[in-house]
């Protein structure tokens, strides 16, 4: 089997709350706590859990736009965690994010083609300006807008548009990895297709391999190769898309899925409505984290021990006492 594209090992963040009068360090925010994956090249992973469960922190720990606390993550055989500010921006065009808000990732004062054009400048991709301006066309035309376009500025075109414009901006440096933060929530149901569409389209056509990090699961079902779920700063759940949609084996996956709406209103589905609050990151549960709204917990060992990522099947990874 070949080495993985992007491999996680126990990454951890945590952000520090300081206060008082010399500002000292009053709590810690446990934002990812020991998340271990791996994604295999040309393939899309889908991290989905209810906000503020780490998602968002991983990824960008990942492309360390915010530095871990500790962890590893290699990318293509290179240990990202260990590189310099010279060799992170070499490998920065290898690894691409595209944000959630398609209105605040896009600066205002800059052109569509000084937005995309960036990266070429930084990286010294094109030599002359007619080669840069003709790449600046080429990508915007690959993402549906065109040449026209390249002289306006961001608050003339739709949210749709200007998520285009960002991902666009992603493909300029002809990237492997593309972290999809949560690329299609901000957007209109219908715009939300036409861009799910163009992002398979493109990872067929580039060979791109996707993390896309999402909250709704009916947009995952139909867009990754694989699911993880997470939970308050873990991932309790991998499994192909296919296997997780089907035979679910943790509580918290069952929960979140029977949420989920189905288009057949002759079909009913067995709604789980868990227990209380999600609990405080600031300071989260013993043992497992999700004990506290568990329906199936088993007391004291769920309060008491935190469960590994074990492997239930060929592919099923689940982390829970009881199952798997």
């Amino acid at each position: 089997m070949n080495a993985p594209l992007l491999r996680v090992d126990k990454l951890v963040k945590h952000f520090g709350i300081k206060g008082g009068f010399l500002g000292r360090e009053q709590a810690r925010v446990h934002a990812v706590d020991g998340v271990t994956f791996e994604l295999a090249a040309g393939e899309t992973l889908g991290l989905v859990g209810e906000s503020g469960c780490g998602k968002s922190t991983t990824g960008r720990c990942i492309l360390r736009l915010i530095e871990p606390t500790s962890g590893q993550v290699w990318f293509d055989g290179r240990e990202v965690t260990a590189l310099g500010k010279t060799e992170l921006r070499a490998l920065a065009r290898d690894m691409q994010i595209i944000f959630q808000d398609p209105y605040a990732s896009l600066n205002p004062r800059m052109t569509v083609g000084a937005i995309i054009g960036e990266a070429l400048t930084i990286h010294k991709l094109t030599k002359t300006r007619a080669d840069y301006e003709a790449r600046i066309v080429d990508l915007l035309e690959t993402v549906g807008l065109s040449a026209d376009h390249l002289r306006r500025y961001p608050h003339e075109f739709s949210g749709g548009q200007r998520q285009r414009i960002g991902i666009a901006r992603a493909l300029a440096v002809s990237p492997k990895l593309i972290v999809c933060d949560e690329a299609v929530s901000a957007l209109d149901v219908s715009i939300q297709a036409q861009v799910i569409n163009l992002l398979e389209d493109l990872q067929a056509k580039f060979n791109l391999t996707y993390l896309f990090i999402a909250h709704d699961l009916s947009v995952v079902e139909h867009t990754s190769t694989r699911v993880a779920v997470m939970y308050l700063g873990r991932i309790v759940e991998i499994a192909s898309s296919r296997e997780l949609y089907s035979r679910p084996l943790h509580p918290y996956t069952e929960a979140l899925l029977s949420a989920v709406p189905i288009p057949d209103p002759t079909l009913k589905r067995k709604r789980i409505m868990l227990q209380g609050d999600v609990p405080s990151p600031i300071n989260p549960p013993t043992g497992c984290h999700f004990h506290t709204r568990c329906p199936v917990k088993q007391l004291p060992l769920c309060a008491s021990e935190s469960p590994e990522l074990k492997q239930s099947s060929d592919g099923h990874w689940v982390a829970c006492h009881l199952r798997g």
